[in-house]
C-alpha cells in the first residue's frame, strides 16, 4: 500500500520518540535504528518509503576500483532508481571502516527528489553533505571508499539497518534523535495514533510548565486531567 500524501503530512509533524511508543504497542519492540544520528539535525522530518541497497564483505578480487566503470554496479544503479519521495536505506552492516556513499552521490539523489538517506555504516565527504537539503543519517565520517569494505550486492530487498529489520516499502521516518521503521500496513494507524499523542504530550508539557503534577495527568488517570484536555484541545484547534 503505497504512502498516502495525507499520512506522509502526519508523520513530518510527529517525533521517532511517539512513534516508537506506538510501535511498542503493538509488540515492535526493534523498529529504531540503533547508533545512527542526523547530519543535519535542523532539517525537517524525513519521511518516505524504504529503498534498500545491501552490502556485504568485500572480496578483493571482486571488488577493485574498476568496478565503477560497469554501469549496472548495484550502488550506482541504486542512486539512479530510488524513486523520488522515497528515502535510500543501506545495510552496511554497521561498519564505518569505508563509507557507504559520498557527497556526489548523495547530491544526485537530492537533486532526484529523494527523501532521505540512511546508512548503519558512515559518509564520506560529511562536512559537505551536512549542508545538503535532504535529511542524511549515520553513524559517523568515514573517508575510505566503501570499496575498500563493503560491495554492493542487492538492491530493494529486505535488509538489517542497525538492528532494525528494514522491507521495501516500510516507512522511514527521521527527526532530530534518529530513525523509526514503520510496516507498510501499519503506516495510516500509527502517524494518526502518533498525531494524538503528540497533541496530549503538548498538552501535558504545557501544564507541566505551568506547576501541575505529572501524577494524574500522564497518565490521565484524573477526570479532571481529560477534562482539562478536551477544553486545550478547543481552545488550540488540535
Amino acid at each position: 500500500m503505497a504512502l498516502s500524501t495525507q499520512t506522509r503530512e502526519l508523520l513530518m509533524h510527529v517525533s521517532t520518540a511517539t512513534l516508537c511508543t506506538a510501535l511498542f504497542k503493538r509488540g515492535l519492540h526493534h523498529q529504531f535504528i540503533q547508533n545512527v544520528q542526523p547530519l543535519n539535525p535542523k532539517l525537517p522530518n524525513m519521511v518516505g518509503e524504504a529503498y534498500t541497497l545491501r552490502y556485504i564483505p568485500a572480496r578483493e578480487d571482486l571488488n577493485p576500483i574498476s568496478v565503477f566503470l560497469n554501469p549496472a554496479h548495484p550502488q550506482r544503479v541504486a542512486v539512479e532508481q530510488c524513486p523520488p519521495g522515497a528515502v535510500m536505506v543501506i545495510d552496511s552492516r554497521k561498519d564505518a571502516r569505508a563509507a557507504s556513499a559520498g557527497g556526489i552521490l548523495v547530491l544526485r539523489m537530492m537533486q532526484r527528489g529523494v527523501a532521505g538517506v540512511v546508512t548503519d555504516g558512515g559518509f564520506r565527504d560529511s562536512p559537505e553533505i551536512a549542508t545538503f537539503n535532504i535529511p542524511t543519517y549515520h553513524s559517523r565520517p568515514s573517508a575510505p571508499t566503501n570499496l575498500t569494505v563493503h560491495q554492493a550486492l542487492d538492491i530493494n530487498v529486505p535488509i538489517g539497518c542497525g538492528d532494525a529489520p528494514v522491507f521495501p516499502g516500510d516507512v522511514m521516518v527521521g527527526d532530530g534523535e534518529g530513525v523509526v521503521v514503520i510496516p507498510a500496513h501499519m503506516a495510516d494507524e500509527i502517524a494518526a495514533e502518533a498525531t494524538e499523542m503528540t497533541a496530549f504530550e503538548d498538552f501535558v508539557a504545557e501544564k507541566v510548565r505551568e506547576g501541575r503534577s505529572i501524577v494524574g495527568l500522564y497518565p490521565p488517570t484524573q477526570e479532571q486531567s481529560r477534562i482539562d484536555f478536551e477544553a486545550w484541545r478547543k481552545a488550540k484547534q488540535r
